[in-house]
């Protein structure tokens, strides 16, 4: 999948563990941490507000998009 989640790499920057960010963002932390693996099928934009306040960075920090080039798109659709 071409979108890339970087939650860990910003908790790591703030030096935060999921439990304290689940605590400031309100999100269970079973579902920070689907989020975190990159298991997530859909963000609000309100839970990714949060997050950006509580981690101090913008959106383009946590969510990031490869694109793939056509082989890879073919194979995947196998």
């Amino acid at each position: 999948m071409p979108i890339i989640i970087n939650l860990d790499v910003e908790m790591a920057k703030c030096k935060i563990k999921l439990t304290e960010l689940s605590t400031l963002v309100g999100i269970s932390p079973q579902n920070l941490s689907i989020l975190k693996t990159g298991k997530a099928r859909a963000i609000r934009f309100s839970t990714l507000e949060k997050l950006c306040h509580a981690l101090d960075c913008t959106p383009g920090d946590i969510i990031e998009y490869k694109k793939q080039s056509q082989d890879t798109i073919l194979l995947s659709a196998d």
